[in-house]
């Protein structure tokens, strides 16, 4: 495992991944900015001009499109569609394996060249098509609730990687422009599944897969730009979603530098139970994350920020529980709406999911001051697809082992 390094008064991040280079000794495009695509070309030789009108087909290709065949580049004259062949390489992450649940939702266990694990999920819904993006392998944090927790963080994923996992969802959903097959499919496969027809296409992204997105600051944001790109893959920011669990030094460069929608892994009303189960909070207070959150310039009354909400019995499910979650709400000034959670159950977890009627109960205290409080349905839990349950390897940790990790990572937040 990586050491972890502290830059400053952030927090412990991962040593960056070094890209592993090809064999075939071609770079891969997948993931880069349409002027990291012209530096590329300029690197391998090709004179400014040319490079830049190039750098903006092979954009237009390669997100827009799908494409990931040169020769199939079709305002490239066949010359240079030999010439980029021979470089650079369009790439998609591995599959190692593909789930469907029986609501529908879909799961991809990816696996990068380097031999890393990581997941992502498709949940289809009849106006929306949400896709559930990773950040990192493993994790940083060690929320008590979460099966993702228990993972040890091994690195930060690149824009590649992360853009990746966008571009396989559009290949596996036949999304691309007609005329343009997606890598990897078959015309003609009466198997390949076709959302689009029934409106379950990928309409939003939501940065909650695993990892904590503001530890992978740069590369989030980069991969972000690139799926935003009104010339590419053209997602709207308003569909766009990253959660944190409140690194609160991150919250307001990435409103500035993102400007996507913010949901907060909120989970708890007062500083002990929230200590326990997000344990950054003894780093970022409850209080100090809600002034962010506060001080959140793109937060709105239609753009509100999201508080995530798990709900664990006799944890933090009570009726004053509620009341305080809408006191802090009021007391901030904050414009929000709250997604409960039922607890997803995993092997292992020390917590019990409130019972309907208590769930039902919290969230009609919210509701009933006025602010939105939805009851988020579990989706996928037959695959470990629903939230909290992402975890790509399947060993067993004892209660023991599972401490003494918490108490790894808590020690490296400082």
């Amino acid at each position: 495992m990586p050491t972890m390094q502290i830059p400053g008064h952030i927090d412990p991040v991962p040593v960056p991944r070094t890209i592993t280079p090809r064999a075939d000794g071609r770079s891969d495009l997948l993931g880069l900015s349409r002027e990291q695509i012209r530096a590329e070309l300029e690197d391998k030789g090709l004179e400014p001009k040319q490079a830049k009108l190039r750098a903006k087909q092979l954009f237009h290709w390669l997100y827009h499109r799908g494409e990931t065949d040169f020769e199939r580049m079709t305002d490239l004259a066949k010359p240079m569609r030999g010439w980029m062949a021979e470089r650079f390489v369009i790439g998609r992450p591995q599959v190692v394996e593909a789930q469907v649940s029986s609501d529908g939702t879909r799961k991809w266990l990816l696996r990068s060249d380097d031999g890393q694990d990581y997941e992502m999920v498709f949940i289809p819904d009849a106006d929306r098509g949400t896709l559930c993006v990773s950040s990192q392998v493993g994790c940083t944090l060690n929320c008590r609730f979460c099966h993702t927790g228990t993972m040890r963080l091994v690195r930060n994923l690149t824009p590649g990687e992360i853009v990746g996992q966008v571009m396989l969802a559009r290949d596996a959903l036949g999304e691309w422009p007609k005329g343009t097959m997606a890598a990897g499919t078959d015309e003609d496969d009466d198997d390949a599944p076709q959302y689009t027809a029934d409106g379950r296409m990928l309409t939003n992204i939501v940065m909650m897969g695993m990892g904590e997105p503001l530890y992978n600051f740069e590369n989030v944001r980069d991969a972000l730009k690139v799926v935003m790109d009104g010339d590419g893959l053209s997602l709207s920011k308003r569909r766009i979603t990253l959660s944190t669990s409140g690194v609160v030094p991150m919250m307001a460069r990435a409103a500035e530098e993102i400007g996507v929608n913010l949901a907060v892994s909120l989970h708890a009303v007062t500083k002990e139970v929230r200590d326990e189960i997000v344990p950054i909070n003894r780093k970022y207070g409850i209080e100090e994350l809600l002034q962010a959150c506060a001080d959140y310039p793109k937060a709105n009354n239609a753009r509100r920020i999201t508080f995530e909400y798990v709900m664990l019995k006799d944890k933090n499910d009570s009726d004053a529980d509620a009341r305080e979650l809408v006191r802090l709400i009021r007391h901030y000034k904050l414009p929000a709406k709250v997604n409960l959670i039922p607890f997803n159950p995993w092997p292992g977890a020390i917590y019990e999911c409130s019972s309907p009627e208590r769930v039902k109960r919290f969230s009609e205290i919210i509701f009933e001051s006025g602010i939105s409080a939805p009851v988020r349905t579990p989706r996928g839990r037959d695959i470990s697809a629903a939230c909290g349950q992402l975890k790509t390897q399947a060993q067993k940790m004892s209660r023991a082992e599972l401490d003494r990790l918490a108490e790894e990572k808590q020690a490296a937040l400082g």
